[in-house]
């Protein structure tokens, strides 16, 4: 995949005289993530295809909720950006990934995170009555999908969901994919990548994916991140029914794009839902 046409004349009106210094992307989605400078700058590039969901909600995080990170280098700093085109640029976030470096296993780290996810939480909150109610059925749709959940398991899966009750929540700004693959460190500081996944949500979403990884296998990391963040916002029933739409989502997602280790983790997470 590459640029669309329209991506190019975008982005070389944007930076005229940018050269390439690295292509970021996934691989899994199509989604281009371009690493470019120009004169002495650098900036990220990202652009999506014609399937591509990811994007609008990216440019929506950038436009209406970074600003509490941004303005403290935490986060990367908005260009400019078409929604139409599929196209966003932002200034390049020094910092190494946390996710494969030491810093992934140091409980400072998730002290820290937890600081900042608290911040980027507090910024609004909204009741709505129907968000049980659709998480159900999107859960309920991809067990309709293509995937390897056993036949038995997924009809038990299937059951116990449509009997969830579907009481009003409170939703918050929220990451989405919140866990140390989208987190750099820079000598010590913590800061955020990846917002394409970014939108309204009960708080605890964002635990989900460091439940089922990092707080597994250490749980000091666990307690170190609420207590940067300043409390636990898991109610245990609420709490079982994300973490089940999570394995579920998981488990067919990894499947349709090809992720064989995530989708294995969603199994396992299937599993340690339903005890």
């Amino acid at each position: 995949m590459g640029l669309t046409d329209r991506q190019q004349v975008l982005l070389d009106t944007w930076l005229p005289s940018a050269e390439l210094v690295k292509d970021h992307s996934w691989g899994l989605i199509g989604t281009l993530v371009l690493e470019l400078t120009q004169n002495g700058e650098r900036y990220i590039a990202k652009a999506g295809d014609a399937a591509d969901h990811h994007l609008a909600r990216e440019i929506r995080a950038h436009r209406n909720w970074l600003t509490p990170w941004t303005s403290r280098g935490r986060a990367p700093q908005l260009v400019n950006a078409d929604d139409d085109a599929k196209l966003l640029l932002t200034r390049f976030l020094p910092g190494e990934l946390v996710e494969g470096s030491p810093a992934e296993w140091a409980p400072a780290t998730y002290r820290e995170a937890g600081e900042l996810l608290a911040q980027f939480h507090q910024q609004s909150a909204v009741p709505d009555d129907t968000y049980e109610s659709r998480e159900n059925q999107r859960t309920l749709t991809y067990l309709g999908k293509p995937h390897r959940i056993a036949s038995e398991l997924a009809e038990r899966l299937q059951a116990e969901i449509a009997g969830w009750p579907t009481a009003p929540a409170i939703l918050v700004p929220t990451h989405g994919d919140w866990q140390p693959r989208n987190w750099l460190t820079d000598n010590g500081t913590i800061r955020v990548i990846d917002f394409g996944r970014a939108d309204l949500r009960p708080a605890y979403t964002d635990l989900a994916r460091l439940a089922a990884q990092q707080f597994r296998s250490n749980p000091e990391l666990e307690t170190a991140f609420l207590n940067g963040y300043g409390e636990d916002p898991r109610e245990p029933d609420v709490w079982h029914r994300a973490q089940l739409r999570e394995a579920v989502n998981t488990c067919v997602w990894a499947y349709q794009v090809g992720d064989e280790p995530f989708e294995q983790q969603g199994h396992r997470m299937i599993a340690e839902a339903i005890g």
